[in-house]
């Protein structure tokens, strides 16, 4: 056994330090560090007196409140796992989740009783089951237990802290188990890449799920103290967002490509003050170079990029605020970002050699930040740690100077007439036509060329384009054989629970109205 601190000494310490501060609001309510630590410790006790035990897998389905991360550190002061799920999904997807992570206890939003019914249904471990709202034995009641436990439990290292489940567009997700060790050092990772300088005067708003990104960007503020800031439903307001911002004085937040282009875009952002915006984060997937342009010119250089999956908990690339720049000369265009400090990547081809700079290749990563494997899938963790690295799935290069380039996901790419192709350098031209508010290109069946690209368009309002201008907009900016066969325009592209847009889903759209 390796002794590592139990994560959960995150917020008993900062409750010791700063007890009468904020630790965390949302609408109208206020829970001081005193108050957050104890109500954990509190239900920490309640739980463990209802027989969850050191190990224990605790199942949660629910929309951010103060209950999300109040389980997340319960659980670990009793040295159970927690096992967030995003609240979008189906009860059907819920379910195998619970079933996969042989949950012991369930926790339901009571939002969602068919989620509960269908998870208690499947998942025969289930001891437990306590509802967040009005029902028989809710999280209320385990929060005010009248004796609070006081130490947390003692952990190893690599102790499974967090089951941190993929998105799953390639298949069923699978649980990526994020360990204590492991997320102490993602957690100082993040205070010395992402956000230097964070302190107990900082305030951080929420704008996405707590069960993945967005919770994670929590444990770093609760470190230091920093107050977080939860948006008061659950579906982005871009108008609310803004004037929170401005209302707590709020110098960070975490979000991915798209909500960051929704907030930018919305005219709240013109009509509140957000000059207290020190670091602006996104990560999830690249950002196409017309909407970051547009983000700088509303924020100012606040913005910081990484590139990081769940299983590496974000710790791949840094794109710095220093680095992000309007003008292209002044950064790395379309680049990621440099290696997080303790982190190494490298470009491998397909028999584990690393290539050389400017070479494409799979953007594979080693260091502190990679998870500890699959919950009950070896074969799953052999295939993602072969060579020693980890397998992103992402391919890229790097230049001569170590900065990453992501080329798109290896199943985005398509081969047209013999040669690869690689649909984000087509989406990026699209972009750039002032019609095309977004754009997406996958590789569809030819009878010619095996494969070719078809673009799918939503436009800009009241925008109107024909093949033709599209076609010529692309003429001198791409080879031909890059140009896509056809052009689609929809009213929206579909995306993930996870905000992402599933190309997999536009694939199988496509292919729906082919057949039609």
């Amino acid at each position: 056994m390796i002794p590592t601190s139990n994560l959960a000494h995150l917020l008993l310490q900062t409750a010791r330090r700063f007890p009468e501060r904020p630790a965390l609001i949302w609408r109208d309510t206020t829970w001081r560090w005193a108050d957050f630590a104890t109500r954990v410790q509190a239900a920490a006790a309640a739980l463990s007196a209802r027989g969850v035990q050191h190990g224990d897998r605790i199942l949660l389905h629910a929309r951010n409140s103060n209950a999300v991360l109040e389980t997340m550190f319960a659980s670990w002061m009793i040295g159970a796992t927690w096992v967030p799920t995003n609240f979008r999904l189906t009860p059907p997807e819920i379910a195998y989740l619970a079933q996969s992570s042989g949950a012991a206890v369930h926790i339901f939003d009571t939002a969602f009783p068919d989620h509960a019914a269908a998870a208690k249904a499947e998942n025969p471990a289930c001891r437990l089951e306590i509802a967040i709202g009005p029902a028989p034995l809710t999280w209320e009641d385990l929060a005010t237990h009248p004796t609070p436990l006081t130490r947390p439990a003692d952990v190893d290292r690599d102790h499974p802290a967090w089951f941190f489940y993929t998105s799953g567009t390639t298949g069923r997700p699978k649980a990526g188990v994020l360990t204590h060790g492991q997320l102490e050092y993602v957690v100082c990772n993040h205070l010395c890449d992402l956000m230097p300088a964070t302190t107990e005067q900082d305030v951080s708003l929420v704008v996405a799920p707590l069960s993945h990104g967005a919770g994670i960007h929590a444990l770093p503020q609760i470190a230091r103290g920093a107050a977080t800031i939860l948006l008061s439903g659950e579906r982005l307001d871009c108008e609310e967002a803004w004037r929170l911002v401005e209302q707590h004085r709020v110098t960070n937040m975490f979000t991915v490509p798209t909500i960051l282009t929704m907030l930018t875009r919305h005219e709240a952002v013109d009509r509140h003050d957000h000059s207290a915006l020190r670091y602006v984060i996104y990560a999830g997937a690249p950002m196409y170079r017309a909407d970051q342009v547009h983000a700088l010119r509303k924020l100012g250089k606040v913005l910081v990029q990484y590139f990081g999956l769940g299983e590496v908990t974000g710790n791949i690339t840094v794109l710095p605020p220093a680095l992000h720049s309007e003008d292209d000369a002044q950064t790395p265009v379309g680049s990621c970002g440099f290696p997080r400090t303790g982190m190494d990547v490298a470009i491998l081809d397909d028999a584990g050699a690393p290539l050389p700079p400017d070479v494409t290749g799979e953007i594979c990563v080693r260091g502190p930040g990679v998870f500890a494997g699959y919950y009950g899938n070896p074969d799953a963790t052999e295939a993602a740690t072969r060579f020693g690295w980890f397998h992103t799935g992402d391919l890229g290069h790097k230049d001569s100077r170590g900065f990453v380039y992501i080329t798109g996901r290896a199943s985005d790419m398509y081969i047209s007439g013999g040669s690869n192709v690689y649909p984000r350098e087509i989406e990026e031209a699209l972009l750039l036509h002032p019609a095309v508010r977004e754009a997406c290109v996958v590789g569809l069946p030819h009878d010619k060329w095996g494969e070719t690209g078809v673009a799918v368009l939503v436009l800009a309002d009241g925008a109107h384009v024909t093949d033709a201008e599209l076609l010529a907009h692309l003429d001198g900016r791409l080879a031909k054989y890059k140009h896509p066969s056809r052009f689609v325009v929809w009213p929206e592209l579909p995306r993930s629970g996870y905000g992402k847009v599933t190309k997999r889903d536009v694939r199988r759209l496509l292919e729906r109205e082919a057949t039609a």
